[in-house]
């Protein structure tokens, strides 16, 4: 097992190293590639990808489903590359690559000295989305992460995470540092569009009741942070558009699970719609469906 996880440790500095001495283009590219590669070769992951899909839009053909989930592959590896790619980012670097188009969110939110809780799907670059917002506001992320298996590799990433500012606290030891960043005023950053333990919420996710982290809804109802969701849209030329958007708490009692899965709900709706609208961004090959409530109409799921 040891000697497993050092020659990992020494396949993923090669890549690294190699990634970094390209340009990022270049990089991009590559990424992409690989992920076309994978897509063929990763028979296991595309049979989820490609029943998540089904699932998600029925009314699909298999050839459409196929090219998105095609899509999907070489999202995920450029946006590998991407990350990888971090180290040799400057904030000029930064700005041409990524273009808010409102990022007074942030700045507003933050203003109201309740803390943030910056949200994001696994959805264009979701690494890239937390370094470049808080850089560019000018309020550094504690960045809400799951640790990985290798401990090696672990600490690499988490370097990558960090080289514009933000710290990385880890999912599970979280719950005391979360609220004491938040309620110290700043910025508390998760993607939480994974799947849900059964012990969770469950909420309408394309059409059937998925169990989902509730996590930055309790957060939010409990230090009366405000919510902003984000979301990179990658352009033809490799340079991203970010939209943000604020998530209402309008109506909710803070005291009630209800309030709870309300916002969760309302958190989930949102990124569903920017994964109907860019489809190739997310990342499908993951089991987000694994524990599922029941099924619903996808009629009644369009209304929400």
């Amino acid at each position: 097992m040891r000697m497993r996880k050092h020659l990992e440790y020494f396949l993923f500095l090669i890549v690294r190293r190699l990634v970094l001495l390209l340009p990022l283009r270049s990089a991009q590219l590559l990424g992409a590639s690989v992920g076309t590669v994978a897509y063929r070769c990763a028979s296991s992951r595309r049979a989820v990808t490609l029943d998540n899909l089904a699932h998600a839009f029925p009314d699909k053909s298999k050839a459409e489903l196929a090219q998105i989930a095609r899509g999907a592959f070489r999202n995920y590896g450029i946006a590998l590359f991407e990350f990888l790619w971090f180290p040799n980012l400057t904030e000029n670097s930064l700005r041409d690559l990524v273009h808010c188009e409102n990022l007074h969110l942030i700045n507003d939110a933050y203003a109201r000295k309740k803390g943030l809780i910056v949200l994001s799907g696994h959805f264009g670059n979701w690494e890239l989305i937390a370094l470049a917002t808080a850089k560019l506001s000018g309020h550094p992320y504690a960045i809400i992460v799951q640790t990985q298996s290798n401990g090696l590799v672990d600490n690499v990433i988490n370097q990558h995470r960090c080289v514009m500012g933000n710290k990385v606290v880890p999912m599970g030891i979280s719950i005391r540092e979360i609220i004491s960043t938040l309620r110290s005023g700043e910025v508390v950053a998760i993607a939480p569009d994974q799947s849900g333990p059964m012990e969770g919420v469950f909420v309408n996710f394309f059409g059937r009741m998925a169990a989902t982290h509730q996590g930055p809804a309790a957060f939010a109802l409990k230090t009366g942070a405000p919510v902003v969701m984000g979301f990179l849209v990658r352009g033809k030329d490799g340079r991203y558009m970010c939209i943000l958007e604020e998530i209402s708490t309008a109506g909710l009692n803070p005291n009630t699970d209800e309030a709870v899965r309300e916002l969760t709900q309302r958190h989930t709706a949102l990124l569903e719609q920017y994964i109907r609208r860019y489809p190739d961004h997310w990342l499908w090959m993951h089991r987000r469906w694994k524990h599922v409530l029941e099924n619903i109409p996808q009629e009644k799921a369009a209304e929400q």
